[in-house]
């Protein structure tokens, strides 16, 4: 009985009070009183039925409010559902799709109205349904599944990869009644995981070769130096004991067999110090020792070549304290470097080093020369391996290109700096700065 018909039957009875009422005051029967107390004890259950109408309507009031509410939950959740970003499914503990929102029926291809009532594993690549259909089955006895990958292929549409959390809804009675999925299109991840994993394994490949490069090197430097040793000492040798039984053609070949000997010497050494650099073995020898007795007697050493081709060599020093605790040999090597080919790439001028101090901690040394000069473009390469400025000077002088890539290394391996100005047909200028004192911890 609904609140307004439980209304009706009070006035009823009010009214048939009324009438009872009336007729008491008119009737004689000797039991009167007894009617009257009747009729008054009817009035007062009457007042309290009124008064459980007045609360029944208030609580009428009340249910119709929290009604209203839940509506607006109801559809502030339907609302949250049909329009979240990622997709959401619920379906039977079979797998069949009671609902959809409309991200998970853009990501299926397929109309909310097509979707319900369909199968979720029709959606699965038939290679892998079977091992869906597996993991359904222990669902039942989970509450539930986080971060699933699987492939859904949908009718219309590429497969793709999509990550899944389930889980399951149950009764009042404890028994598992649906489960609610959430997809996530996991396609672009997976594509940068795939192309990380092939950079992972391209880096490692490269390492490998690099490896490898650098073992062949050392191995092949080590092998090709000892014959050429024998090769240049039997030829001084001979060149010695028999100067004067060759006649002078002969003497010719035998000193084109040493000049031939050396640079190609010259060249394994290079090699050689550079698979050392790159496999991280070639250590310091650490020593004090006199900076600018270093540079005077390697100019003089090379001297020769300077004046061959008529140019200047000279030296200029301002340093008060030339003393520097550093490995000594790798100093020269960086030096006679760098002052071979200043002296090689210059036809007409001259080659200048200077040494100067740098606060209290730090010498430099410039080796400036009036040559070829390198171009603005090239001076970003001009420490790479192999690398060389173009294929005629190649020719003409020579070289691996290893030359430059060394001493940057011996530099930074000294803890030390190099940098590069140059203009083409102008020269260049190599500026080192060093520390004054390498310690064994640096």
């Amino acid at each position: 009985m609904d609140l307004d018909k439980f209304a009706q039957h009070i006035e009823e009875v009010r009214q048939r009070q009324d009438i009872l009422n009336q007729h008491a005051g008119e009737s004689f029967f000797p039991q009167q009183d007894l009617l009257t107390q009747a009729l008054e004890e009817l009035q007062t259950s009457l007042e309290e039925l009124h008064v459980a109408e007045e609360e029944l309507l208030a609580q009428n009031e009340e249910l119709a409010l929290a009604y209203g509410l839940l509506e607006k939950e109801r559809q502030r959740y339907l609302e949250l559902f049909d329009f979240a970003p990622d997709g959401y499914l619920v379906t039977d503990t079979n797998g069949k799709i009671i609902q959809a929102n409309h991200a998970a029926t853009n990501l299926l291809k397929v109309a909310k109205k097509f979707l319900q009532g369909k199968v979720l594993s029709s959606y699965i690549p038939e290679e892998e349904r079977r091992s869906f259909r597996q993991q359904l089955l222990n669902l039942h006895n989970m509450e539930r599944i986080q971060d699933w990958e699987i492939s859904l292929q949908p009718r219309h549409g590429n497969k793709f990869y999509c990550s899944t959390s389930i889980i399951t809804v149950y009764d009042s009675e404890g028994n598992p009644t649906s489960w609610r999925w959430l997809l996530r299109d996991i396609t672009a991840r997976k594509r940068a995981e795939e192309q990380l994993r092939a950079i992972q394994i391209q880096n490692f490949q490269l390492q490998e070769a690099a490896r490898i490069k650098s073992q062949f090197l050392s191995v092949m430097s080590h092998e090709l130096r000892t014959p050429m040793n024998a090769i240049l000492g039997f030829s001084q040798l001979m060149l010695r004991h028999y100067y004067h039984m060759l006649a002078p053609e002969i003497r010719t070949m035998v000193e084109r067999i040493i000049n031939s000997g050396k640079q190609l010497l010259a060249l394994i050494e290079n090699i050689l110090d550079f698979s050392s650099l790159e496999t991280g073995r070639a250590e310091l020898r650490l020593q004090e020792f006199n900076l600018v007795e270093l540079v005077t007697t390697i100019t003089e050493e090379l001297r020769f070549l300077a004046v061959q081709k008529n140019l200047t060599l000279a030296i200029h020093t301002n340093i008060q304290n030339p003393n520097i605790v550093t490995d000594r040999d790798l100093v020269r090597q960086v030096l006679v470097n760098l002052l071979d080919n200043a002296i090689k790439f210059t036809e007409t001028g001259g080659v200048f080093v200077e040494l100067q101090q740098l606060g209290q901690d730090q010498l430099t040394v410039m080796v400036r020369d009036t040559g070829i000069g390198i171009p603005e473009a090239e001076l970003k390469n001009i420490f790479q391996e192999f690398w060389q400025l173009n294929q005629s000077t190649t020719r003409k002088h020579g070289g691996t290109g290893l030359g430059l890539a060394i001493v940057n290394k011996l530099v930074h391996l000294m803890n030390g700096t190099i940098t590069v100005e140059s203009r083409l047909s102008e020269g260049s200028t190599f500026r080192i700065v060093l520390p004054r004192r390498v310690g064994n911890g640096e």
